[in-house]
């Protein structure tokens, strides 16, 4: 009974001893399970803070891959950037809508080059003048374009870029026209007739509809094929990254630094460094160009001298003789364009070499450099935007004596200041995206975020000039910049009454095959529409270098003459002192 109560207790604790070791096992497993979850848990943290482009105290950012908020629109960039609210959603759909071009008629791809716009088969001819035989100053010319392909054949669709000019090089006289598509192979080119005596017309093919196609095809599908590049440096460790501002939805995963401004949400990423943090970025240069971009096929579509802005010939004259206007002479500037409503109106044309505006303004001459000194004495002229803009300081500072700033010419920023006179004038270029040599990132700052540290009043001159830097991407890239400056001017102009605003417009380019894909007049005019819709009605003033550029008898190019910038500054100064007697 002994034996058998031990081997009960023995049997009691062996039993007592297989349960503890079975409850040991089981919350060791659970120990187990809740440690490994636990440590994926921080590691999936660490990662997702490598990852994320949250900013610390100190406002380093971290390498990010934002997620797209619900809005887009037809293009892969505009998912970047805060999210539009819904007046600016439908201000972007009228912007779309006015820059809409015309489409091709649907046919097999590609179009063979015989079957594109040749300017050498197209012909014009001048229409005569309604209702008489003679033309007068402040008549109406109208030229019929009819575009042919390389075999002859009648284009039967519309959609080339055609632009056209009216001038007389005797008198030193020129005006841009205005082309209407009627979307059946054939144009109008209208002119004002603005002086008396001769007058000759000028109509070129920029592009073929065909090579439009493939532009707005580049613009939508490959934004990037501009791209830009960041030194990071920390100590004698340097490495160099690959900049965009767009970022494709399926853009290969890597870890990519977020510098996306603060202030207005406008998007900017670098591919983050393999050794150093994203705050180590000390710099922002042009980086190169995507290569290549056309098909064999499309590179025909852009060759120099056949059909890249190449002259479109007449069937019988080009030109003709104006007479007088048939009213007193002392009338003829205030009733030239004010006829029938349905007369095309420029913003001015030239004549003898100067530039004369039509609308009011009446341009001063300011040839030497007293007259300039006495117009900006007691003025601030803050200038921001391109290379462009750039000119005008330059033309300036001529006349205005240059602080030396230690900064590179082509980058700046640069600074002219005459202490007699109490005169400051400033350029500073526009924020990322610009092809420029390095330039330190702290003097990279953003047009809207400088125009909101600015007090204004009656002795601030804003003027700027931001376009041809845009002219690869996306146009709603372009449209949220534009609607950020716009937002900042009405800041000022509220909290500064009196500040005067110059905004220069976009102008023709020299171009090739190289260039087009990048730099075409195509992309600046639609990057002109919607600069001159988004800021119409708000009280700042325009320098139409389209017009002002398109109307000279110089070659063109992206940084226009002497002669055409004297007459862009004279028309500037002539707002800043107006002639009160003129006025």
């Amino acid at each position: 009974m002994l034996k058998t109560e031990q081997e009960a207790l023995v049997n009691h604790g062996g039993l007592k001893g297989i349960i503890m070791c079975r409850y040991r096992a089981k919350y060791a497993l659970i120990f187990l399970i809740l440690a490994t979850s636990g440590l994926m848990f921080l590691l999936r943290n660490i990662l997702t803070l490598e990852k994320l482009g949250w900013r610390n105290s100190s406002g380093a950012a971290f390498a990010q891959m934002r997620p797209a908020p619900p809005y887009q629109t037809h293009t892969f960039c505009s998912h970047l950037g805060l999210e539009p609210t819904p007046d600016e959603a439908l201000e972007d759909r009228y912007l779309l809508k006015a820059i809409a071009w015309p489409k091709l008629p649907a046919r097999p791809a590609p179009v063979p080059l015989h079957q594109t716009s040749d300017p050498v088969h197209s012909l014009f001819t001048l229409l005569p003048s309604k209702g008489q035989k003679e033309w007068h100053v402040g008549d109406q010319l109208e030229a019929l374009v009819h575009m042919h392909d390389f075999l002859g054949s009648p284009k039967r669709h519309g959609g080339d870029f055609l632009v056209a000019r009216l001038h007389s090089p005797v008198l030193g006289a020129g005006v841009a026209g205005q082309v209407v598509d009627h979307l059946n192979g054939s144009y109008s080119a209208l002119f004002p007739l603005l002086w008396g005596g001769s007058a000759q017309v000028t109509i070129t093919m920029v592009h073929s509809s065909e090579a439009v196609a493939v532009l707005q095809r580049l613009r939508e599908e490959r934004p990037n094929r501009v791209f830009f590049k960041s030194l990071f440096r920390s100590g004698k460790l340097s490495e160099t990254t690959t900049c965009i501002p767009c970022l494709p939805l399926n853009y290969p995963q890597q870890p990519l630094c977020n510098y996306t401004n603060l202030h207005t949400g406008e998007p900017w990423y670098c591919v983050k460094p393999e050794l150093l943090s994203c705050d180590a970025r000390i710099n922002h240069a042009m980086g190169g160009y995507e290569n290549p971009l056309f098909t064999n096929q499309e590179a025909l579509l852009f060759q120099s001298r056949i059909n890249i802005k190449v002259i479109i010939h007449t069937s019988g004259p080009d030109r003709i003789n104006v007479l007088p206007q048939k009213i007193d002479e002392t009338e003829l500037e205030s009733s030239t364009i004010k006829a029938e409503s349905d007369k095309y109106t420029p913003s001015g044309y030239y004549y003898q070499g100067a530039w004369r505006p039509l609308g009011g303004t009446s341009v001063r001459q300011f040839n030497d450099s007293s007259s300039i000194t006495q117009c900006l004495t007691g003025k601030v002229i803050h200038m921001y935007g391109d290379s462009t803009m750039r000119q005008w300081f330059e033309y300036l500072s001529a006349f205005i004596p240059d602080f030396n700033l230690h900064r590179t010419k082509n980058v700046g920023p640069l600074m002219a200041l005459d202490f007699k006179n109490n005169i400051l004038m400033n350029y500073r270029c526009h924020g990322p995206p610009i092809r420029i040599l390095p330039v330190s990132t702290s003097e990279l700052r953003y047009v809207a975020d400088e125009l909101d540290g600015l007090a204004g009043g009656p002795d601030t001159v804003v003027v700027f000039s931001i376009w041809a830097h845009f002219t690869s991407f996306p146009i709603e890239v372009y449209i949220r910049r534009m609607r950020h400056i716009r937002q900042a001017l009405v800041r000022l102009l509220d909290r500064g009454p009196g500040t005067l605003v110059i905004i220069r417009s976009a102008n023709f380019v020299a171009m090739d095959q190289t260039t087009s894909k990048h730099s075409s007049d195509w992309f600046s005019l639609q990057i002109d529409t919607v600069l001159r819709t988004m800021f119409k009605g708000l009280g700042v003033v325009f320098v139409d270098a389209w017009e002002m550029t398109l109307a000279h008898h110089s070659p063109h190019n992206i940084h226009p003459p002497p002669p055409i910038i004297k007459n862009m500054v004279n028309l500037i100064l002539s707002h800043v002192c107006p002639d009160k007697k003129k006025s």
